[in-house]
Formats: structure tokens, sequence, C-alpha cells
């Protein structure tokens, strides 16, 4: 190329991520839908998979360097997982659907094993299998409540009950002068035999104090109950025993609710759990877009690309498998992250920089990368090619073929195949 080595290292940094930008610009004249970006996501996966085995692993083994390969590989791949985890709790998550998705979800079964302990020890719910309640929890809404407030009125229609989670709550009946019947606390549960019973509200409920409730609609209470004539049987011994007061009638112990939470919590786990732009849109704003963890998420993605190129160019020529396999995976990972990013109402010259910066810096890393690495011993460049194998690997392990697969299902494997081979089909050319 130039004649210069470090020189040649940043350029070929640069063409290995011009595919970033360049994704970006792709949105401003097509807008994939979920089957073309899995399918793109997946194929750039697979190349990337044939490209890190071939010039990375390949390589290292033909010289003999197993053990250095593979503690560079162990090392790779726990340095990607830290740094994503510590970028990721900051907002980086944001970055690719495929995190999103995954913080989401954890941020779910928090909430949900939040949810399970409180349910665990109310004698209403804890006559009910965890395997079957856990169809109703995804649908319980956390609802707050200034202190004054009323959140339910005697006479009124039972379409929901509250599991009081923080606060109090008195329990008037208006009709006989105003006369308290009983303050509720946390863990006590609210309105829940009109919703039972299907009667009127027998009393009416106030706020006095700030409350924070958990809230059940009747449609999917009734649904929960409809589907099983042992609930049915198990309620209807609960009306007919007049439990008026749970609180009165909690006989449970900490081991059996702890085991029955714990159940819950299990079940819920092997459910399918579903997001909507509003969950997105709330994560987003309370990281405040998180733009630097973002960046720096991405940034974390390509480190070990531009060592890789850098220290590879000093023995011999780049290989195209590598080339190409970056280039290709990198394209559908802009493409892809950009078009969240716009959804979350980033501007496209922001975009744009971002990608733009990485790819210079990408240049930039593999032009040190050459340098620093000179007249290095073999068994360190072994190291090297681990540590970009092991984070590369985790990298796609972790994002693009679940965010692959996510959205396109079973065009993952055969895109993946496709991509594979045209890596390996550049290896031929060279």
């Amino acid at each position: 190329m130039t004649g210069d080595m470090s020189l040649d290292a940043f350029l070929f940094g640069i063409i290995s991520a011009i595919s970033l930008p360049l994704g970006a610009i792709t949105l401003l004249m097509w807008r994939p839908n979920d089957k073309w970006t899995s399918g793109l996501m997946a194929f750039g996966g697979g190349a990337l998979l044939a490209a890190l085995t071939i010039d990375l692993v390949g390589s290292a083994l033909e010289a003999g360097h197993f053990y250095p390969l593979a503690a560079g590989c162990i090392l790779g791949g726990l340095f990607y997982m830290g740094l994503n985890a510590i970028i990721n709790s900051q907002g980086g998550f944001l970055r690719k659907a495929a995190t999103t998705l995954s913080f989401l979800r954890k941020k779910k079964l928090e909430e949900y094993k939040e949810l399970s302990d409180k349910l665990s020890h109310i004698p209403l719910f804890h006559h009910l299998p965890p395997e079957q309640i856990n169809s109703i929890v995804p649908n319980i809404v956390e609802r707050v409540f200034p202190s004054g407030t009323t959140i339910l009125r005697q006479g009124e229609p039972g379409d929901s009950m509250y599991i009081i989670v923080s606060g109090t709550v008195d329990i008037i009946n208006v009709r006989d002068n105003m006369k308290k019947l009983a303050t509720l606390h946390d863990e006590d549960v609210l309105g829940e035999m009109a919703l039972v019973t299907g009667a009127p509200r027998s009393a009416t409920a106030v706020c006095t104090s700030d409350v924070k409730a958990w809230m059940i609609l009747k449609e999917n209470f009734d649904q929960l109950i409809s589907s099983s004539v042992t609930l049915q049987d198990s309620l209807r011994q609960l009306v007919e025993s007049r439990i008026l007061d749970l609180k009165e009638t909690r006989q449970i112990s900490e081991e059996s609710a702890n085991q029955w939470a714990e159940s819950l919590v299990n079940n819920l786990k092997n459910r399918s759990i579903h997001f909507t732009d509003k969950d997105v849109n709330d994560a987003a704003k309370e990281h405040g877009g998180a733009p630097l963890a973002i960046w720096l998420g991405i940034l974390l993605d390509g480190i070990p690309e531009s060592l890789v190129i850098g220290s590879s160019i000093i023995h011999s020529s780049i290989s195209f498998s590598l080339l190409a396999g970056l280039f290709l995976s990198n394209y559908p990972e802009a493409l892809s992250s950009s078009a969240g990013m716009k959804h979350q109402g980033y501007s496209f010259n922001r975009i744009f920089w971002m990608w733009m910066s990485l790819c210079i810096i990408t240049g930039l890393g593999a032009y040190v990368g050459n340098i620093f690495f000179i007249g290095a011993p073999p068994t360190l460049f072994a190291v090297i090619e681990g540590l970009a194998a092991g984070a590369m690997l985790t990298m796609i392990a972790e994002t693009m073929l679940p965010e692959a697969f996510e959205k396109g299902g079973s065009i993952t494997g055969i895109a993946t195949l496709m991509g594979f081979l045209a890596a390996i089909f550049f290896k031929t050319l060279e």
C-alpha cells in the first residue's frame, strides 16, 4: 500500500470500520424491517466468526501457541463481560436492541421478584399454585398515590384490587358516620373481596400517607380464575369462610412463603417477557439518553479488532477474510443501532459523527497497535490474538446472534452460515 507499515495499519483500520458510518447513512435511504435487520446481523456475525476462527485462532494454533491463545481468549471474554456490564449499567445497553432487551428483561425479573415476595405472604394468593399465578404477574401495574387520595369508594363496582407495598390506608364505612374499620399497611390487600365476589365496594379506602401499591385488574384476575376449577373451588372456600380481614387470617410461615415466592420467580423466568416502546423510552429517560455510555459501549465492541489489525500486519499482509469479516459485521451493527438511537430521538448528525469518530479511533488503534507490537515475542502475539478472539466471540454470543434471532427467528441460522462462507470466500482471494 503506502510502504509505511503503521500507516497501512491505520488505513486498514479505517476500511474495516468505514461500514459504521455507512450503516448510519443507509437509514437516510432505506429503513429495513426486522427480517432484513435480522438477516444482516446474522450474516455479519457469521462472517466475524469465520474471520476470528481462521485468522486469529488458526494462525496461533499453526504456530503452536495454544496455551497463550487460550489464556488470551479467557481474559478477552472476561474483560469484555466486565466492561460491558459497567457500561450497560450507565445506559450503554441502549446501543443495541439485544442489550436493551437483556437490560429490560433483568429489570422486569427484579420487579417480579419483589412482587412475588409480597404475594407469598398474602393468604389469598398463597392458596394459588405459583405455576398458575405467574400468568397474571406480568399484568400487575405499579401505582403511586399521594397522601389523602381516595383509592376506592364505597358502592362502586369492584374492577381492581391492590397490594400495598408501602404506606398506610384507612378503611372507612361512609354509611356509618365515617366509621374507621381498619388501617392497612405493607403487604395488606385492598379491594379483593369485591373483585372475587363481584359485589360493589363495601367500604372507602383513603391514603393516610404516600402509598405505593400493585394493582390487579378484574379482567386479568377473572382470566386466571376461569382457567382452573381448582382455583375456583379455592376461592369459593375463601368467600364462604368470609375472609374479610386477611391480616387476622395470616397463618403462613416465613419458610413456606419463601418457597412459594422462589417457585413463582422460577416459573416467570421461563415465560416470554414482552416489552413496549414505553418500556424502552422510560429506560432511556431514566439514564438521560446515556450518549456517552452508548458511545463507550460501541467503542468497547471495536477495541479488539483495531488491535488485531495493527498486530497482524507486522508479520504478514492483512488477511482479506479478517478485513471482510470486520467490515461485514460492523455494517449491520451500525444499521441496527442507528435505527434504535434514531427511534430514541437522536439526530442523524449526532448518530453519523458518533460512528465516524469510532471509525477514526479504530484506525488510530490499529496504528498504535502496529507500533506497540513491533519486536514483540510470538507468544505475546498469540495472547493478543486470543484477547481479540475472546472479546469478539463473547460479543457475538451476547449481542449479535441473540438480536438476530429475536427479530428474525429461523432466518438466523442460514444467514449466519452465508456470512461464514462469505468470509471464507475472501480467504480464497489471497
